[in-house]
């Protein structure tokens, strides 16, 4: 969440009509110059008649006197609660200045990308304790820094390199949970993960009215990231990971340490792990990086997949968000909104243990499609046919039932998001898996750079925006059954072994094969990996689940 006096979903929270605004730099839809007043016009440049126009809203009557600027040489801002000091008010963003809050926005959203891409990249590549210890301690230096900013193009920079360095917090956190936890508690410490993350954006509203003013609340959010600086000593690094990419020696002294904090003798070594570990100490590192999906045939497919189900399910969920806060300035949709995150997660419990991953996904999809054709074309409808001579309430008629399809579409896009995320980490290999899940968030954060981007048109071409998005539904309802279920499975480790991971035929006979089993050997790109190992190179047999495209999963 970004706020400083705006909303996340970017809407104000303090506006009063025909007045100045509380404005903030991480808001997006901001008002016109009309709605803030001019208390000491610039008598050499405009008129007092122009000036009343102005003053009062009346855009069309100012414009037809040639009023092409608000000439004023002071504003005065008054504002309901909240901050009472802002970006807005600090560097007066307003009329022609206004753009530069979108800037502002954008700027993290871009940084946010380019953060999980890269330092996704690099926790294959380093590890994911030293990414979450470089990113924590770089998230306190800019976020700081924002604090004291001189300009907005100094502002604005700063945000691009704190949004990178939280992005590099929230995947390599994301990664960390999903390696440590077992296959049964993944899913439940995931939900409980944003359950949390909702807690903490439902505490901004009251930080803001606390803080009054945007440099004391920006300080108030980063300090606490000081105490993720131990993190590096309480949680271990996975032990995944280490295994998998040969850091055999850092693997052992993890493994003695969790050991001896079990009080467990390591000179018996009943399993043998530790003196078959002795044996591959000499080996040397060996890691991989994302780019090597290029070279595989069913893993860039499923990630392709994950990444356009984020990025639809983020944009979308914009669309369905504008609808229900258009004109709104109470604290209370903030609220809403946050409700509908809880209840979301709270209902992909159920959902996802009953359907699984693949079923879960394609539930809320098309629950969000319906919501989406319905929100489009049903409303038209309702306006063009309807028996309702009262226009006033034929129109109240058709706000209810967009609030309602509005309601519905966030509920079930935000489960889209969530539950993406989450299966992309189950699907992609250990060695790459902050590459592949930084993909997915990479996309997300595309998904949610649309708002902005609307913004500074001035929603111009918002309804062929939503169009196209509702399109993407389409398509990724098409998409998803061709996905593997991943609940209950063990986490691949290798890029063959998410290669091998295949969905299960709906219909009989509908996957041929198109190999011989003596050929399976041979299709995988992936030399010198463990789903090699499993063919006997005596007579050339396979397990009887796998198939010519690697192993099949249910």
């Amino acid at each position: 969440m970004d706020n400083r006096g705006y909303t996340s979903t970017g809407r104000r929270n303090t506006e009063k009509p025909r007045t100045a605004v509380n404005g903030g730099h991480g808001g997006s839809a901001l008002p016109r110059c009309s709605r803030r007043k001019c208390v000491r016009p610039d008598l050499n440049r405009t008129s007092s008649a122009i000036f009343d126009l102005i003053a009062t809203g009346n855009d069309a009557a100012a414009e037809s006197s040639n009023a092409t600027a608000c000439m004023c040489s002071e504003w005065r801002f008054e504002l309901q609660s909240g901050l009472q000091q802002n970006v807005v008010t600090k560097w007066t963003l307003v009329c022609d200045g206004e753009w530069k809050v979108h800037i502002a926005k954008f700027s993290l959203l871009v940084g946010s990308i380019f953060g999980y891409l890269l330092m996704g990249a690099m926790a294959d590549w380093l590890g994911r304790i030293p990414v979450l210890l470089v990113s924590v301690l770089s998230v306190l230096v800019f976020g700081l820094a924002v604090a004291f900013s001189v300009d907005m193009a100094m502002f604005s920079t700063l945000r691009f390199f704190e949004g990178f360095c939280l992005a590099a917090i929230r995947l390599s956190l994301y990664v960390l949970r999903i390696e440590l936890c077992l296959p049964t508690w993944r899913f439940s410490m995931t939900m409980i993960a944003s359950l949390i993350i909702v807690g903490g954006q439902l505490l901004m509203p009251g930080l803001a009215a606390l803080c009054r003013d945007w440099q004391i609340l920006q300080i108030v959010i980063i300090a606490p990231f000081v105490l993720m600086l131990p993190y590096v000593w309480m949680f271990p690094e996975s032990l995944r990971w280490l295994l998998v990419t040969q850091h055999y020696q850092r693997a052992k002294r993890q493994m003695y340490r969790i050991a001896q904090s079990n009080s467990v003798d390591t000179a018996t070594d009943p399993s043998g792990i530790l003196s078959e570990l002795e044996t591959e100490l000499q080996q040397k590192p060996k890691t991989s990086c994302v780019t090597q999906l290029t070279g595989t045939r069913n893993l860039w497919k499923n990630t392709v997949v994950l990444c356009v189900n984020s990025l639809t399910g983020y944009g979308i969920h914009h669309c369905f968000a504008r609808s229900v806060l258009e004109g709104s300035t109470s604290h209370l949709h903030y609220y809403a909104l946050a409700a509908i995150a809880i209840a979301s997660c709270m209902v992909l419990f159920p959902v996802v243990g009953g359907f699984g991953r693949r079923g879960g996904l394609l539930t809320f999809m098309i629950i969000t499609a319906l919501a989406s054709l319905l929100q489009l074309g049903l409303l038209n409808l309702i306006g063009k046919y309807s028996l309702f001579h009262d226009a006033v309430l034929r129109d109240t008629l058709n706000q209810r039932f967009s609030y309602a399809f509005s309601i519905i579409g966030m509920f079930s896009s935000h489960a889209v998001s969530t539950l993406s995320i989450f299966y992309c980490a189950e699907i992609t290999p250990t060695v790459i898996r902050g590459g592949g899940v930084g993909l997915v968030l990479a996309s997300a954060g595309f998904g949610m750079l649309t708002a902005p981007l609307m913004e500074l048109h001035n929603q111009k071409g918002f309804f062929l925006h939503h169009v196209i998005l509702t399109c993407c539904t389409l398509l990724c309802i098409i998409c998803i059954p061709l996905l593997p279920e991943t609940a209950g499975q063990p986490l691949p480790e290798t890029i063959a072994e998410g290669e091998g991971l295949l969905r299960r035929p709906i219909l009989p006979g509908e996957q041929h094969h198109l190999l011989a089993r003596t050929e399976v050997r041979e299709y995988s790109r992936v030399q010198d990996t463990p789903l090699h190992q499993v063919v006997n190179p005596g007579n050339g047999s396979v397990p009887s689940n796998s198939t010519a495209n690697g192993v099949r999963t249910s």
